[in-house]
């Protein structure tokens, strides 16, 4: 008999998922479920929504990101924060978020999930950036900079870049210990 008990493996959340992409958002969620967590989110777009649960039952969907596209100049403000109150009213339940998979590259979207991701420190809940949420941050270094609780996850061009912003350089095999150490202490 098990001594764990319901949801003490872990719940997470992930922020991605747009109508271009839901394969990536799902991925980063069904995978933590089959590696032992007990719940997993995905807030995405509306477009993304349907598609991302037609994948699998097991995945608790939230459509509630909106991309440029679908919403008008004047409403904005209010548009971002209905956004970031549903977020906000979920943010306690999660011991993770995963930010970027699927995300795309919509600048209202961005401003929204740079507004989760400050919500996501001032709750203290640890955060991986993937995919687009690296291009998020390495753009808005500030999101990140200095929390201890934030993984990135870059692939070889989404280092480069990174590296490129933050140490004012090109990628050096020589000195990439070096390199990697300063980009991780700033």
């Amino acid at each position: 008999m098990s001594s764990y008990y319901l949801l003490q493996k872990g719940k997470i959340a992930v922020i991605g998922g747009c109508r271009e992409y839901t394969g990536a958002p799902y991925f980063a969620a069904i995978s933590a479920l089959k590696i032992g967590a007990d719940l997993s989110h995905v807030f995405c777009t509306k477009d993304a929504a349907s598609v991302i649960k037609s994948y699998s039952p097991e995945l608790i969907v939230h459509p509630v990101l909106e991309e440029s596209y679908s919403v008008r100049d004047d409403e904005k403000g209010v548009i971002s924060g209905k956004v970031l109150s549903e977020v906000d009213k979920w943010m306690e339940r999660f011991d993770c978020l995963v930010i970027g998979p699927g995300l795309g590259r919509d600048p209202f979207l961005l401003d929204c999930v740079s507004k989760i991701i400050k919500l996501a420190r001032q709750s203290n809940v640890p955060i991986v950036i993937d995919g687009d949420g690296l291009f998020l941050v390495t753009n808005s270094l500030d999101l990140i900079s200095g929390y201890p609780l934030a993984v990135l996850t870059p692939n070889v061009n989404e280092y480069k870049r990174l590296v490129q912003k933050v140490l004012s350089c090109e990628v050096n095999d020589e000195e990439a210990h070096e390199q990697l150490l300063s980009l991780a202490k700033r």
